[in-house]
């Protein structure tokens, strides 16, 4: 069976840090394929030992804050 995640991708210093929020998983890369690549093996293996429940989807939204300098 195929299920279909999502992966949150930022830049810290040299590196792409991929996270998965509907598991939990962690991964990075030095470009982003390699990230998205290593969180797929990461939320792999994990959930090898951890079977995913069934809780939905996570909700994904933005919100605005000011910054004052």
């Amino acid at each position: 069976m195929i299920h279909t995640f999502s992966a949150v991708i930022h830049k810290e210093n040299d590196w792409y840090v991929a996270d998965c929020p509907e598991v939990g998983t962690v991964s990075q890369g030095k470009t982003v394929e390699e990230a998205v690549a290593n969180l797929k093996e990461a939320t792999e293996l994990y959930l090898e030992e951890f079977p995913l429940e069934e809780s939905g989807r996570p909700i994904l939204t933005t919100f605005d804050v000011a910054i004052y300098a």
